[in-house]
């Protein structure tokens, strides 16, 4: 049975799920990674160390991520769209809650747990899967779109949280966050958000004629080297262990800047806290030509050739940063990289910029190329688990470091160093061999197989 949906002829329904998932995955990922901006005044307040801090965001990021196969499950298992739904709720509520924290175990209850969990939810790692279903020719564009969504809310909402917090103070502008995601983000995601195509009688692109469900393209095509119905199969196969190790070190790489970015702008280069905060967005800004453009290179040029360059550069924002750090600690120019002051973190924030999310898209499309889309959600879960752990260990790593030595020299060049392999690791995937899409005849072999 379908629904009845109005939309405007000769658009294709799709493509108000992706405007309405771009403003969803903004809102939410804004609210996460704007964490850094709470770390010195909640830290101020409380009177936390570093380490304190870095515990409650750490612990969230790691329960987001061991919570992302869970809430991918149900996606995968069950109402699709009630999933994303119930999930920006809690988001909403529980992001002005954290205006009322009192103590440390509050802060870890509230953001470490109930609502990073939620956020597995409500965030890119749904969204996409959802979108997938109904992009398939356009699909790592589309999922590009989404990235550079989540990147606009960095770019809006994280200057603007610092803006509060000077204005006012960090509680109001908990309660601001949380109310975009309610009084915007909900209603829209329920107005626009449908399960797949055939719930509105369309298919996958925009064609015209209803399919008899969300598998039904499937059902019309050969399936892939590697495709798989259960979760766990793909753990049989290469790819998946190539695709989980980079995502590891790009988990370690964004968790730890995410977090202790704006708090080394401030206290090792002098910046103010809205200047580190409109560098910290603009640095997610530049994320928009990052997701789109990695997304669109990676349709026409192969998706594990963009992703090994993707990580290539993030490692070059990285030497870049501790050149700039090294010269500023050394009162020094170093030659190509060293530049020393606020001009270190404009040039970091630049590369890094185009480089931060890019990855996501191509990876989430390339497992979809690679496994199918029957378990897609729990597929990219697992491999979000793996991001996450790495993201929880360099965060807390980096505030433990910085207790002990006053800076974040070193944990900044341990989480640099790692980009290398993992370029590496991309660029391995034989994806000529594991994708369907260079695979133009039915390949006998059973799923997850070797």
């Amino acid at each position: 049975m379908t629904e009845n949906v109005p939309h405007r002829p000769g658009i294709y329904y799709g493509w108000y799920m992706v405007g309405a998932a771009m403003f969803i995955a903004a809102v939410t990922t804004g609210a996460r990674n704007g964490f850094g901006i709470f770390v010195i005044p909640m830290s101020d307040a409380f009177e936390w160390n570093r380490t304190t801090i870095s515990v409650a965001a750490a612990i969230g990021w790691l329960m987001n991520g061991i919570s992302q196969p869970l809430l991918g499950h149900l996606f995968d298992k069950f109402d699709s769209r009630k999933v994303i739904l119930i999930s920006l709720a809690v988001v909403g509520f529980g992001t002005a809650a954290l205006s009322f924290t009192f103590h440390f175990l509050f802060l870890v209850f509230l953001f470490s747990f109930v609502l990073s969990v939620a956020m597995s939810g409500a965030s890119i790692g749904t969204l996409g899967p959802l979108l997938a279903r109904w992009f398939v020719r356009r699909r790592t564009f589309v999922l590009g779109l989404v990235v550079a969504g989540s990147s606009l809310g960095g770019l809006i909402l994280i200057p603007f949280s610092a803006y509060l917090v000077e204005l006012f103070n960090w509680r109001v502008s908990w309660i601001a966050l949380g109310g975009i995601v309610t009084v915007i983000a909900l209603p829209l995601g329920f107005s626009f958000l449908r399960n797949d195509p055939a719930s509105i009688g369309l298919r996958p692109d925009g064609e015209s004629t209803p399919s008899t469900g969300g598998e039904g393209l499937l059902s019309e095509r050969h399936r892939g080297l590697f495709e798989v119905d259960q979760w766990w199969q793909s753990f049989r196969s290469p790819p998946i262990w190539n695709l989980s190790a980079a995502y590891t070190v790009c988990g370690v790489t964004v968790g730890v800047i995410s977090v202790h970015f704006v708090p080394y702008a401030q206290e090792q280069i002098g910046a103010s806290p809205t200047l580190a905060g409109v560098i910290f967005g603009y640095m997610m800004g530049l994320n928009v030509m990052g997701g789109i453009g990695g997304g669109w290179l990676a349709d026409r040029f192969g998706r594990k050739n963009v992703l090994g360059s993707v990580y290539f550069v993030r490692g070059i924002a990285y030497a870049t940063l501790l050149g700039g750090m090294i010269a500023v600690e050394n009162n020094m120019v170093l030659p190509v990289i060293g530049i020393p002051g606020v001009a270190s973190l404009w040039v970091f924030a630049t590369l890094a910029g185009f480089s931060w999310i890019a990855s996501v898209p191509i990876t989430t499309s390339l497992t979809a190329d690679v496994y199918g889309l029957r378990a897609l959600a729990t597929i990219s879960g697992v491999s979000f688990l793996c991001h996450q752990a790495g993201a929880f260990g360099s965060i807390l790593l980096a505030g433990a470091l910085y207790d002990l030595t006053g800076s974040y020299l070193l944990p900044f060049a341990i989480a640099g160093s790692l980009l290398i392999p993992a370029s590496i690791s991309a660029f391995t995937i034989n994806e000529k061999k594991y994708s369907v899409r260079y695979q133009p005849a039915p390949v006998p072999a059973p799923a997850g197989g070797n």
